[in-house]
């Protein structure tokens, strides 16, 4: 099982280590013209640190379905092992990748502690619907909170059965369905 720190304690370590006081924010602001926190780009350098995690399981079963002997076909071929990786192991792999993306993709949607953290609640560059459902739930406005919620909740539904669907077809196609 892999180590997935709490959000918020990872955002709070980007903020500090890509904000201005810091070496490294500096020169990301001297390269990039801008800060990266509370701006778009910061954010999503944040969330996918954050969400590596959940990307790494299905990925590795992916290419744990392989069998040995699909690699050893290949290197009787004389293919290298970049070429084995390119056109052999990451087509054969692409349902797991494909689950990784839609997971990694899917709890995105709904971070809240490395969204605030990093990106702050700016209008139009980083305010999220998460964000967006916390700030009417402090506005007492329980309703937009719950209309907000549920459509969060309906596009996760949807896009991870999108990803079981996709997964399963490509399995079978490539004939290793076992993820």
């Amino acid at each position: 099982m892999p180590l997935v720190l709490p959000p918020t304690v990872v955002g709070y370590y980007l903020l500090v280590s890509l904000g201005n006081q810091s070496w490294l924010g500096q020169w990301l602001q001297q390269q990039t013209g801008h800060l990266l926190v509370f701006h778009f780009s910061g954010l999503l350098l944040a969330s996918i640190i954050v969400n590596i995690p959940f990307a790494v399981q299905p990925i590795q079963r992916g290419f744990e379905a392989i069998p040995q002997e699909v690699r050893d076909a290949a290197a009787c071929c004389g293919m290298s092992p970049l070429r084995t990786l390119l056109t052999v192991e990451l087509p054969l792999a692409w349902p797991g990748i494909v689950t990784a993306i839609v997971l990694t993709f899917a709890h995105t949607l709904g971070e809240f502690g490395v969204v605030l953290m990093v990106g702050g609640s700016l209008p139009g560059e980083t305010k999220t619907i998460a964000i967006s459902i916390y700030d009417k739930v402090q506005a007492l406005d329980f309703a937009a909170a719950g209309h907000m919620s549920l459509i969060l909740l309906i596009l996760s539904i949807v896009v991870l059965a999108l990803a079981n669907s996709l997964s399963r077809r490509f399995g079978r196609k490539g004939g290793y369905h076992e993820l």
